[in-house]
C-alpha cells in the first residue's frame, strides 16, 4: 500500500544545515510532526530551544514553524521508529584525491535503516553520482528482509537551495523526485506534495541524481568560461564586466555568468567531481566538465598573481605585508562558509610570508571545518579607520551588501577587487586593481 502524507504523518529529516534545517522548516510549517536528527547536540538544542544557528533562517520562523506543527530536533537515531518519512540531508565532499567521499551518506544509512518503520519512505537529497541510492540504499533496505517499493519506499530527490535568495521560497522550487520503482515514486509524490508547490516526478533516482549534476555543472563549465574569458581580456586590456553586461542586452541566446577568485558553495565545486569520477566507470572521458574545473580552481592563484602585481607596482613585496580580504562566506550576504575560495585566499597570501585577516560582517568567527582546521577560531577584524590604516592591500572576494565600500574607496592603499565591487566609484583615492 501506497502512503499519503497527510500533515498526521511524522517527517524526519537527519542532517541539520543549510539543507536540513529549511525543510524541518517547511513540513513543520505546514503541520506536519516533524522530528530533526543530527549527531551535533549543539544544533540540537539550537532548535529546540528555537534558536536559529543559520543567519537567512532567523529564529522568529523557526517559532512560527513550531506554532503550526510538531517540531523538535534530537540525537537518538532511535526514533527514526516514530517517522513516517525520512530525508537524508547530509554531506558528500571530495577525498584528497578529489574522488567522492559517500562515508557521511553510508555511516548515516547505518544508523537510520534499522530503525525505519514498515511502510516508511526514505529520501536521499545530497548531491551524488547516478547509482548512489540504488547502490546504497536499496541493498541494506533489503538485506533486513524488507523489499523496496513494498516495505519501504526508496527515493531521490535533489536539494536545490539558494542560501540568501530572498526572492523565491525554498518550497516554490520545483520537487525534483525520483523513484527506486513505480510505487516508490508514488510515494516520494505524496512526501513532497506536503511541502512543496509542484513536484517534477522522473522515471528513475538515476534521472534524478544525474539532473542535479547537470544543473550545478552548467553553472562550472559557464563560470569557468567567464573566468577563463577574464584572464584573456585582462592581458587584451578589456574589461570584462563590460564585455559581459554587453552582451547580456541579447535577448536570447546568452545568460550572463560573472567571474570570481574561485567557486564555493557546497554543490558547484563537488559536483563535476563526480560526474567525472562515475562517467569514468563507463569508459567516458569528461573532458570539457573536467577543464571548467581546473579553470575555476586555478582562479585563487590567478587573484594571488595579481595580488603580487599590485603590491610590486607600489614598491612592496607579498612577504611582510599585511592584506585583508573581505567576505570570508563563498557569496555575498549569508554566512555560509562551504568550499570557499577565500580560504585558499588565506592559505596562500600566508605561504607567502603575509600577515592576512579576514573581515566578514556574516562571519565573526571562523569555526571547526573538515577543511581549514589552521584557521579555527580566527576572528573577523573590524573595518575601522584604525585597522583599514595599518593596511597594506585589501582583497575583495565576496561583495557583501554590509560592507562600507566607499571607506574603503576612500583609502589611499592598494584593492585587488575580484567581483567588480569598486566600478561603482569613478575616482577612488585607493589604487584598484581588478583579478
Amino acid at each position: 500500500m501506497i502512503p499519503e502524507f497527510s500533515n498526521e504523518k511524522c517527517v524526519g529529516v537527519v542532517g541539520l544545515g543549510y539543507v536540513g534545517l529549511p525543510l524541518v522548516v517547511a513540513y513543520s510549517s505546514r503541520g506536519f510532526r516533524t522530528i530533526g536528527f543530527d549527531i551535533d547536540p549543539m544544533k540540537v538544542d539550537a532548535i529546540n530551544a528555537r534558536n536559529s544557528y543559520i543567519k537567512h533562517i532567523p529564529a522568529v520562523v523557526l517559532e512560527e514553524a513550531g506554532s503550526k506543527g510538531e517540531l523538535e530536533a534530537t540525537v537518538d537515531f532511535r526514533r527514526i521508529s516514530e517517522c513516517d518519512s525520512v530525508i537524508l540531508c547530509v554531506p558528500t565532499p571530495l577525498n584528497r584525491h578529489f574522488e567522492p567521499d559517500l562515508s557521511y551518506v553510508r555511516g548515516t544509512l547505518d544508523s537510520v535503516v534499522p530503525h525505519l518503520k514498515e511502510g516508511a519512505v526514505i529520501s536521499l537529497e545530497s548531491t551524488t553520482y547516478p547509482g548512489t541510492t540504488a547502490e546504497e540504499i536499496v541493498p541494506r533496505v533489503e538485506k533486513l528482509g524488507r523489499v523496496p517499493g513494498r516495505d519501504v519506499f526508496v527515493v531521490y530527490s535533489p536539494e536545490r537551495e539558494d542560501p540568501g535568495n530572498s526572492s523565491i521560497a525554498a518550497t516554490k522550487i520545483p520537487k525534483v523526485v525520483g523513484g527506486h520503482t513505480q510505487t516508490c515514486l508514488a510515494a516520494g509524490k505524496s512526501l513532497y506534495e506536503g511541502a512543496f508547490d509542484e513536484i517534477v516526478p522522473v522515471s528513475s533516482t538515476q534521472v534524478a541524481e544525474l539532473t542535479k549534476l547537470l544543473e550545478n555543472i552548467y553553472r562550472s563549465v559557464n563560470i569557468g568560461l567567464v573566468n577563463e574569458m577574464k584572464v584573456a581580456a585582462d592581458k587584451m586590456g578589456i574589461d570584462i564586466w563590460e564585455v559581459i553586461n554587453a552582451a547580456a542586452t541579447k535577448p536570447f541566446g546568452f545568460k550572463p555568468f560573472y567571474p570570481g577568485p574561485g567557486l564555493g558553495g557546497h554543490c558547484i565545486p563537488i559536483d563535476p567531481f563526480y560526474m567525472s569520477w562515475k562517467a569514468r566507470e563507463f569508459g567516458v572521458n569528461t573532458h570539457f566538465i573536467e577543464l571548467s574545473g581546473e579553470v575555476n580552481r586555478a582562479m585563487p592563484d590567478y587573484v594571488v598573481g595579481k595580488t603580487v602585481e599590485a603590491l610590486n607596482s607600489v614598491g612592496k613585496p607579498v612577504k611582510g605585508s599585511r592584506i585583508l580580504v573581505l567576505g570570508l562566506a563563498y557569496k555575498a550576504d549569508v554566512d555560509d562558509l562551504r568550499e570557499s575560495p577565500t580560504f585558499s585566499l588565506l592559505d596562500k597570501y600566508a605561504e607567502l610570508g603575509a600577515e592576512v585577516g579576514y573581515h566578514d560582517p556574516h562571519i565573526p568567527r571562523v569555526g571547526m571545518t573538515r577543511e581549514h582546521k589552521n584557521w579555527a577560531h580566527l576572528e573577523s577584524t573590524p573595518l575601522s579607520d584604525a585597522a583599514i590604516g595599518e593596511l597594506d592591500c585589501i582583497v575583495i572576494s565576496t561583495n557583501h551588501s554590509e560592507v562600507d565600500l566607499q571607506k574603503i574607496a576612500d583609502w589611499d592603499g592598494v584593492v585587488v577587487d575580484t567581483r567588480n565591487a569598486m566600478a561603482k566609484f569613478a575616482s577612488p583615492s585607493a589604487t584598484v586593481w581588478r583579478a
